[in-house]
């Protein structure tokens, strides 16, 4: 079960809303009082999404496509948080990768105006999608024997990490990568 945090009175945009980690935000958010906004390029994941927190406000637009973004997202209020969860998996060599495929500072350009900027960084995460690509022992044994805790991180892992770093709890951390990791890095 993911950490409890105070959000009300906050409004909280979550990308990638529809499924996996991105759901879990959004319902963690819900349940903690804040005022959510969901948003996935699959309207039929944030129709059942609400189902499940009612009040949940869902945008649905491909953020691939700017203008629609931009569009979409100037017609909602000023934000007291952004979770930028919606991801792709680009299987390619970093010998080929190009300048604008990498994080620039936002934490250090944002810092001076009040605004943090945090990351979180967890290995394998067993949502359906990693589960379907972990489920095979002699592929997540090995890894597994890279993670002095032993186990994958559940949803819940990584949202209770995220909450922390949404929440006043964290008012001064600022541009840092948290690992969510049972330790693989340390290895």
């Amino acid at each position: 079960m993911a950490a409890k945090f105070d959000f009300n009175g906050r409004r909280v945009l979550v990308t990638g809303a529809g499924a996996g980690i991105g759901r879990g935000i959004c319902k963690a958010l819900y349940e903690s009082g804040a005022e959510v906004y969901g948003v996935s390029r699959t309207q039929e994941n944030l129709n059942s999404l609400k189902v499940e927190c009612p009040d949940l406000v869902t945008v649905c637009v491909d953020l691939s496509d700017w203008d629609a973004t931009r569009a979409a997202l100037s017609l909602l209020p000023t934000m007291h948080g952004v979770v930028n969860n919606a991801a792709i998996a680009i299987n390619g060599s970093c010998l080929t990768a190009k300048p604008e495929d990498f994080d620039k500072v936002m934490g250090l350009e944002l810092g001076e105006h009040g605004i943090r900027v945090n990351c979180v960084n967890p290995t394998v995460v067993l949502t359906s999608m990693g589960k379907l690509a972990w489920s095979d022992p002699a592929k997540a044994g090995p890894m597994l024997d890279k993670i002095p805790l032993g186990r994958f991180a559940e949803i819940d892992d990584v949202v209770s990490g995220v909450l922390f770093l949404l929440s006043d709890q964290a008012a001064l951390i600022n541009a840092v990568t948290l690992p969510i990791d049972g330790g693989f890095l340390a290895t």
